[in-house]
């Protein structure tokens, strides 16, 4: 057996730099920006934790997030649909259901831009 080094794509510093590595390019911002505006609306910031709070693989059922709102069943669709736009959930129908899910390496994008480098990694 070779020993091989394993590569972890989607991890590496190129990709995905933090807010403190260089200015964002128009591209980057703008796809930033709508993510952003999407976790902008405290309904759908909620309904993102309602679904993420599932955990890895978990889903969520739309008649079930519902009830948690004081909002019509289509503005809480609307809702849904934004984050889906923004590409930090994906859905799928069965029946007359929508089943939600969130997209674990959208929030580790997001979250990788947002990581800033602690002091210690600073001295390093």
């Amino acid at each position: 057996m070779s020993k091989q080094e394993l590569v972890v794509i989607g991890q590496d510093a190129e990709c995905c730099p933090g807010v403190s590595a260089a200015p964002l390019d128009d591209e980057r911002a703008a796809e930033l920006a709508k993510v952003f505006k999407a976790l902008g609306d405290p309904v759908r910031l909620r309904l993102l934790s309602m679904i993420a709070s599932r955990g890895e693989g978990g889903e969520v059922c739309v008649c079930e997030l519902t009830p948690a709102f004081d909002l019509s069943q289509p503005t809480i669709s609307h809702h849904l649909k934004l984050l889906r736009q923004a590409g930090l959930i994906d859905c799928e129908r069965r029946g007359t259901w929508v089943y939600y899910w969130v997209l674990p390496a959208a929030l580790d994008r997001l979250a990788a831009f947002l990581t800033t480098p602690t002091a210690a990694e600073a001295l390093a």
